[in-house]
């Protein structure tokens, strides 16, 4: 570390943001595949429901279908596994909360299942990092289940609806991979292109610590696909011209339209570009790390099974913002119940989706949430005659819902309420019909608790820890750093072991900067050690150079260069 005084100072309380956290993105690359799978997942069994005149069930179904918005940023061996362990979280979800309606109506004990449920399902879901779209699915299920009418008897074949519902959307998830087997770790690498091209256009804190975000998950994706084939043997040498980019002068090493023109080509389903050969041990990389990969992915399997575990630890990042769903979930149906509102668990549900990584982050969440559910139940009173039409017209105005809530929410939160909230809305009139006002009127006030409980949820429940995450995370940092340097200094090391090295270093700096980004977001917390963050963020990224100019990539000049 460098010797020059480190100082700590309070974050200020950042003024909350309203017309950011309202305007519109562009739509993210692939919103098309979420969205195609959870109609093609909920249509099949939805039609066919409405085949046999049990559309009542529809809401089981859902249950299983919904799972297929999972994993679609993951390369196919990967997501296969990770959308198994959704469709079974859901199962077990569903089940408690089936077996809570039928055993008793006492609305306390079902909202305190609720929001028990919820915050149990947001652990698992930030301890294994499952999503987007994260706990909100869970809980939307398993709330609304937990007050629907239910016998004991029903609740092994209404399970099996939902498990059979979920092995028909982990085939629609899983089933690309037939005709387009590479095509996740080829967007990734894509990614990774575009960031380092970005980088080298408009150097900067920012643009860097994307560029090293985007590259680490390409290298994830690659490593976490499978064995290696000629395409991904191809993906690599991209990606290593990605990471080159990150520490080579700009007369060095591929230009920014040199990478977008690569990275457009790789989206492509043509063949994988063949940039010239970076100097030095490159080639002896990729074959040392394709022959690795199989035992890097077992291993991260088992990671991610202890990962629920060290979410249950006492020092855990995870456990205040569990918490502060708890509370808010469970207060938020409280107040909706004593205001007299006929669906609490719709204050649940909202109140789970407003509590985000940072206070910062939750405030805005909760505006999008109020925004999209205010303007999305007028919309539902606008639709509804046309969905009373007929059964066959509601199942078709769901399908169309649920796909606009896929296209439109990557542009932003609230525009996807808009339709998630009347596709929430509509599901209810498989059951029967119910005055249209009375549900417009509960989802509004709904909404407004929900926000306003979790908000204050979020307030009241103290994240300390995140200050301690940046520490751990200064501490990581500061190992990789060493380690990468013993390797560099190591005569007899090898382009596997400098390899390795550059990529720990790598990881560790996108865990610092995120755990920086998420403790700025908070309030009442420990002092920042903001100085000391800057200061090893620039050592790591000097010895990151000073490794890939080991490995020959790049010239001696410009490791000293990096700051």
């Amino acid at each position: 570390m460098s010797d020059t005084a480190v100082r700590s100072r309070k974050p200020p309380v950042r003024t909350l943001p309203v017309a950011g956290a309202l305007r519109l993105n562009r739509p993210a690359e692939t919103w098309y595949k979420p969205a195609l799978s959870v109609v093609v997942a909920s249509a099949v069994p939805n039609l066919l429901l409405h085949s046999l005149g049990r559309l009542d069930l529809v809401m089981y179904t859902m249950a299983g279908s919904l799972c297929a918005l999972y994993g679609h940023d993951l390369p196919y061996a990967r997501r296969a596994h990770t959308v198994v362990r959704v469709v079974l979280g859901m199962a077990a979800g569903l089940a408690v909360a089936l077996v809570a309606a039928s055993l008793t109506g006492s609305t306390p004990v079902l909202i305190a299942v609720g929001a028990l449920l919820a915050a149990a399902q947001k652990t698992f879901c930030d301890a294994t990092r499952v999503g987007p779209p994260g706990n909100v699915i869970f809980a939307f299920v398993t709330s609304a289940a937990l007050f629907a009418p239910q016998e004991i008897g029903q609740v092994p074949g209404h399970l099996a609806l939902m498990l059979a519902a979920g092995a028909f959307a982990w085939t629609v998830t899983a089933g690309p991979a037939l005709w387009h087997r590479e095509g996740p770790e080829r967007l990734a690498a894509a990614r990774a292109l575009d960031a380092a091209a970005a980088y080298v256009a408009a150097p900067g804190p920012r643009t860097r610590h994307a560029a090293a975000a985007t590259v680490q998950g390409a290298w994830q994706a690659l490593l976490a696909a499978g064995r290696s084939t000629p395409v991904r043997q191809g993906l690599e040498r991209l990606v290593v011209h990605a990471e080159r980019a990150l520490a080579a002068a700009p007369a060095e090493g591929a230009g920014p339209a040199e990478l977008r023109r690569w990275a457009e080509v790789t989206r492509s389903r043509g063949p994988v570009p063949e940039p010239p050969p970076a100097p030095g041990t490159v080639e002896q990389i990729f074959g040392a790390e394709a022959e690795r990969a199989g035992r890097r992915m077992r291993r991260g399997r088992q990671e991610a099974r202890r990962g629920l575990w060290r979410a249950l630890a006492p020092d855990s990042p995870v456990l205040p913002v569990a918490l502060r769903t708890l509370v808010g979930c469970a207060m938020a149906g409280y107040v909706s119940s004593v205001l007299g509102v006929g669906h609490p668990y719709w204050a649940i549900v909202t109140a789970a989706s407003v509590h985000q990584a940072n206070l910062s982050l939750s405030w805005s969440r909760g505006l999008q949430r109020t925004v999209g559910n205010l303007v999305g139940v007028l919309v539902f009173a606008a639709v509804i005659p046309l969905a009373r039409i007929g059964p066959l017209v509601l199942v078709l105005c769901v399908l169309s819902f649920s796909f606009a809530a896929e296209a439109l929410i990557t542009r932003n939160y609230w525009l996807g309420s808009v339709a998630v909230t009347p596709m929430a809305l509509l599901v209810l009139e498989f059951g029967g019909s119910v005055p249209a006002g009375g549900l417009v009127a509960d989802r509004a006030l709904d909404t407004v608790v929900g926000v306003v409980v979790g908000l204050l949820a979020a307030v009241a429940v103290t994240n300390r820890r995140a200050t301690g995450r940046v520490e751990k995370a200064l501490v990581a940092a500061e190992e990789a750093r060493r380690g990468a340097e013993r390797t560099v200094a190591d005569p007899e090391a090898g382009a596997p072991a400098l390899a390795t090295a550059r990529r720990e270093l790598t990881r560790g700096l996108v865990e610092l900067r995120d755990a920086g980004d998420v403790a700025s977001g908070e309030w009442w917390q420990r002092a920042l050690p903001e100085e000391e963050l800057l200061v090893a963020e620039r050592a790591g990224h000097r010895t990151l150079a000073a490794t890939v100019q080991r490995q020959g990539l790049i010239t001696p000049a410009r490791a000293d260069g990096v700051v």
